[in-house]
């Protein structure tokens, strides 16, 4: 398994890992077409973000997307993990600890202050899998607005 930053050649993958977590994690049938248009924004332009894949015979298995959110109180980076994907097949074989485990020490080499994610409430499987990484519960309460 080789972890890396994915490119611009990762694209197919990644969009149709994307698609499929949609599906598993909130059920909802998202457009590949517009999920190709985001993953290419993200690729071409890394302040858009950017994607870690773990990959083994060029096959991507497992990634996870990554943005920047700049804190003024602490004149650091606090990077937010979105999208984590593992294919079915590859679930319980340590991909997601290979990736994390990658991404702190990227976050170690680049002063990061902190690695922080959301989780869909219903999605009980990873919130423990995220806690058993390090990862607790914040004071904060995340609210949206369309």
């Amino acid at each position: 398994m080789m972890i890396r930053k994915a490119t611009q050649s990762d694209i197919e993958e990644i969009v149709k890992n994307n698609v499929q977590l949609a599906e598993e994690t909130e059920g909802r049938i998202i457009s590949k077409h517009i999920a190709e248009q985001g993953t290419s924004a993200v690729l071409s332009k890394e302040r858009n973000g950017w994607y870690l894949v773990a990959e083994h015979n060029h096959v991507i298995i497992g990634q996870l997307f990554v943005t920047d959110e700049w804190s003024d109180w602490r004149n650091q980076c606090i990077w937010w993990i979105h999208r984590v994907y593992v294919q079915k097949s590859w679930r319980k074989k340590g991909v997601f600890t290979n990736l994390f485990n990658e991404l702190k020490q990227m976050a170690t080499n680049e002063n990061v202050y902190a690695l922080r994610l959301y989780v869909v409430k219903k999605n009980k499987k990873a919130a423990a899998i995220y806690n058993m990484m390090g990862f607790t519960n914040t004071s904060f309460l995340i609210l949206e607005k369309r």
